[in-house]
């Protein structure tokens, strides 16, 4: 598998008049479709186990994106696939504002759903490929900053601003009308930005690939996943992967549930204004500044002996959502600096899945297409953990499943001590991984 030959000579049109809106759409679509999603639906009176089933499935879309990244390499247009999977994101979320308003709106929304999830996975692999083609390594590395910057830009638009916007509409004109409203604004946004890439972001043609077949890129496909197979001691890397986020999944998605669901029935009975002024303000805040530290953290100890410190920052936010589970406290301040504490342990802990798919699990002959395998093997992970989700916490309630939550994590905890890091002696195999980095994919 191989990626579009850096560009050498200097990029036509400044990387600030197309970084920043390539990313915004990046980040726009995938917090649609994974976060804004579930929130509807528990406003629109649906169960917590059916909203933590189908969504889950949705994100299956971003677990299985590296099986059909390779074929991309075959368009020689980045930019064509980039620009007609932002435009089919606005036609999405513009029929998501019509779904809305039918009889049948939970299999029209899911529907809906899985056409913007699939496309913006693919348009996630395109507009990586795009920014690898058209920037040399040096402008690669002096725009990732404002790569995550807009990602994270769009988190504060969807928890923050549309949450907020959402709950001041539901007040005045209802639910469902409310969130059709929300959607068809999206509709409009992505269009407009999609306009604009189509003129601002670099052409960079894949002409490196001419000779590309399918059978070509089906066989080296294979080759990949063979390789990976083969890594010493693999399997426990991958138990190790899915057991990292096991609890992580399930918090993730009840969590925002039960600050939403009334307080009669065990929950906070927020509005969903003020669940998006909690995680839209200080909480992606708190998890910007868990993110950044658990990142130098993890540099001045090295991945070896900083991973039960960040698999410990991964519990935090199960051990909070336990103490509102049983506090239930009717205070904004303190709700949301317990939810604040919750994104800084998630943003802190994460890190450490992050470096150790790249230090120890994508190191080899296909760095970056292991790497990718690797955050596939993670979604998958988190998704089967979501999905599951809301079946586990009806049976048990709130307070005990957060508890339960707790204890899902003790087993990555202990298997951290029998898996290969960079820098650890093992008896299972007589080389050692060394550490490497590979490009990230959102």
């Amino acid at each position: 598998m191989t990626t579009d030959t850096h560009a050498t000579a200097a990029p036509k049109r400044s990387p600030m008049t197309w970084v920043p809106s390539l990313y915004f759409v990046q980040g726009l679509q995938f917090f649609v479709v994974m976060l804004i999603a579930g929130l509807m639906f528990k406003n629109m009176g649906e169960p917590n186990d059916r909203i933590a089933r189908w969504t889950g499935v949705l994100g299956l879309a971003w677990a299985f994106k590296p099986l059909w990244s390779p074929f991309l390499e075959l368009a020689k247009s980045k930019k064509l696939i980039v620009v007609v999977m932002q435009f089919t994101g606005a036609a999405g979320l513009a029929l998501m504002a019509v779904a809305l308003q039918l009889p049948v709106y939970f299999a029209a929304c899911i529907g809906v759903l899985f056409l913007l999830a699939y496309a913006s996975a693919t348009h996630d692999i395109a507009c990586d490929g795009l920014y690898m083609a058209s920037l040399s390594p040096k402008l690669q590395a002096a725009y990732a900053g404002w790569q995550g910057a807009f990602f994270n830009a769009s988190k504060f638009l969807t928890l923050g601003g549309l949450l907020v916007l959402a709950g001041h509409l539901e007040k005045s004109i209802g639910v469902a009308p409310a969130w059709s409203t929300i959607f068809a604004m999206l509709a409009v946004v992505l269009g407009l930005l999609a306009a604009y890439n189509a003129w601002a972001l670099p052409g960079a043609l894949n002409t490196e690939h001419a000779d590309l077949s399918a059978s070509s890129v089906m066989k080296t496909l294979g080759e990949v996943i063979a390789d990976f197979l083969q890594k010493p001691g693999i399997w426990l890397a991958i138990l190790f992967i899915v057991l990292f986020r096991f609890a992580e999944g399930q918090v993730q998605t009840i969590g925002p549930l039960f600050l939403i669901e009334p307080r009669e029935k065990g929950g906070l009975g927020l509005t969903t204004e003020q669940v998006g002024v909690v995680y839209g303000s200080a909480g992606t805040l708190a998890f910007l500044v868990g993110s950044v530290l658990g990142g130098y953290f993890t540099a001045w100890l090295g991945l070896k002996r900083a991973m039960a410190v960040l698999i410990i920052a991964m519990a935090v936010p199960n051990m909070t959502f336990y103490a509102l589970a049983v506090m239930r406290p009717t205070e904004m301040s303190t709700i949301g600096a317990l939810v604040s504490l919750e994104m800084f342990g998630y943003g802190f802990g994460f890190v450490g899945m992050i470096l150790y798919l790249m230090q120890a699990v994508a190191p080899g002959k296909y760095q970056t297409a292991h790497y990718a395998l690797g955050t596939g093997v993670m979604q998958l992970g988190f998704i089967f953990s979501k999905t599951i989700s809301g079946d586990i916490q009806v049976a048990m309630g709130y307070e005990r499943f957060f508890l339960w939550t707790i204890a899902c994590g003790v087993p990555a905890l202990v298997l951290m001590f029998f898996v290969r890091l960079p820098g650890r002696d093992t008896t299972a195999a007589t080389d050692s991984p060394s550490p490497g980095t590979a490009e990230a994919t959102a």
